[in-house]
């Protein structure tokens, strides 16, 4: 049994210490925003905040999360930095498919809790290793900058 907290609530869970984050999260509980991309850490839709930082959830052992704290795509909009990345991304309709959105948005929101008033450097280095499919890549920069003039 381990015992992990995700988004603010305690979870005991009877999985193997070996099993990515992702899966905990996607089929034991529930949670379905954080998506499956590639399986390697290389497209970023599958990337959460744990105790703050964006990490890549397919490739992050359960067992290794030693009481950090989980945030996923579905609690994001509660925090500051977040709320105003998801706003943001509907002000300039980034979303085209959307499966990758859920990890563009988990990483704009780490880096404007980090560096509320970024620069390009900034946004590219923030921003890397998440592949977008439909290149919403300028409409994500703009979001970027509005989320963090706002």
């Amino acid at each position: 049994m381990l015992d992990v907290t995700v988004n603010g609530a305690a979870h005991r869970i009877d999985v193997p210490p070996d099993m990515p984050l992702l899966w905990v999260l996607r089929d034991v509980l529930g949670l379905t925003g954080t998506k499956f991309g590639c399986g390697i850490a290389q497209c970023g839709a599958c990337t959460v905040h744990v105790d703050g930082a964006p990490l890549r959830s397919c490739q992050l052992p359960v067992g290794s999360l030693g009481g950090r704290a989980v945030t996923t795509i579905e609690a994001i909009g509660a925090t500051p930095a977040g709320a105003k990345v998801q706003r943001a991304w509907l002000d300039h309709e980034v979303i085209q498919c959307g499966y990758c959105q859920s990890g563009q948005i988990m990483s704009a929101a780490a880096l404007l809790a980090t560096t509320p008033a970024p620069d390009d450097a900034d946004i590219d280095a923030a921003m890397a290793g998440n592949i977008c499919r439909c290149g919403t890549y300028v409409r994500i920069r703009e979001a970027i900058r509005k989320a963090a003039a706002a």
